[in-house]
């Protein structure tokens, strides 16, 4: 009966993450989608910030594609994946450091 019940509490985990998976992923690409066709408008506007909107929108929609695979851990069950996983975590972690940094150069390039 405890096993069975575990069992349950298991998979109802499992769809929950699934479900905010999705659901950051939507967002983060959506984040990254909007700031790449305001970035274009800024472009064609010929604005001094167009740089910066851009890099602040992706470093947004990369921070939920990051918390969507962060969660994906949870539901991991082989080492192989693990490790998948984790190179991904790595790599967006590394271009989410690199546009903040961006961001930072291009905010005292400003001042």
């Amino acid at each position: 009966m405890v096993t069975h019940a575990i069992y349950i509490l298991e998979e109802l985990l499992r769809h929950i993450v699934e479900i905010a998976i999705l659901i950051f992923e939507f967002i983060g690409v959506g984040i990254i989608i909007f700031s790449g066709l305001q970035g274009f408008y800024l472009y064609l506007k010929r604005s001094t910030a167009t740089k910066l909107a851009l890099a602040k929108g992706l470093a947004m929609g990369l921070e939920f594609k990051l918390g969507s695979e962060i969660l994906r851990t949870v539901v991991v069950r082989e080492w192989q994946e693990i490790g998948t996983v984790a190179g991904i975590i790595v790599l967006r972690a590394a271009l989410t450091f690199l546009i903040h940094w961006e961001i930072k150069e291009e905010e005292k390039g400003i001042e």
